[in-house]
């Protein structure tokens, strides 16, 4: 892996936002998720794309994530997600990376690749470009993975990209509480 370095010089202006952009929703699910780990004796990885650590931010906005939260992994290039997660490259050349076969894969990869019980992945076209034949913009799939069993689902978001990803983020919660219940 080539080394990272930012371009920027001196006096460059770069924009932050004024707000975070989760939802109070997004926290009472986040919440939830973090006392059912909790209860449970859980810690949680993330394997995101399309979301791009929504999911975690979630979760790191509730005061002792630090006691159910390992680590986040954001793998947003098709070589991220082979790399950083395992996600077999001929997997991803088969089915896409938008496919419930390669977010299984993401999620198996964060539970491989951490010190975590339990892992959600999102992999997914926010828009507003991006869609394909057979995924539209909106089409997110997401992942859960607990010891031997992984459940996905493929689901498609209607509204502009902020809106697709935080659909994403509530739902990819709504599925770990499910999942982990």
């Amino acid at each position: 892996m080539r080394p990272h370095r930012p371009r920027f010089s001196k006096g460059s202006v770069h924009p932050h936002p004024k707000e975070s952009h989760v939802t109070n929703d997004i926290l009472d699910l986040a919440t939830q998720v973090g006392r059912a780990l909790e209860a449970k004796r859980l810690m949680l990885a993330t394997a995101e794309s399309c979301t791009g650590g929504g999911v975690s931010q979630a979760i790191t906005d509730i005061p002792g994530s630090t006691g159910w939260f390992d680590c986040g992994f954001v793998t947003y290039s098709n070589a991220s997600k082979t790399e950083l997660l395992e996600v077999p490259a001929a997997l991803v050349a088969q089915f896409g990376s938008v496919s419930e076969e390669v977010a299984g894969k993401m999620a198996e990869g964060a539970l491989s690749n951490s010190n975590a019980d339990v892992a959600v992945s999102t992999t997914g076209i926010a828009g507003p470009t991006g869609a394909v034949p057979g995924k539209p913009v909106g089409t997110v799939c997401f992942g859960w993975s607990r010891g031997e069993t992984t459940h996905t689902e493929r689901l498609v978001f209607q509204g502009d990209r902020q809106s697709v990803r935080e659909q994403a983020v509530a739902h990819a919660l709504r599925g770990l509480l499910r999942f982990i219940e």
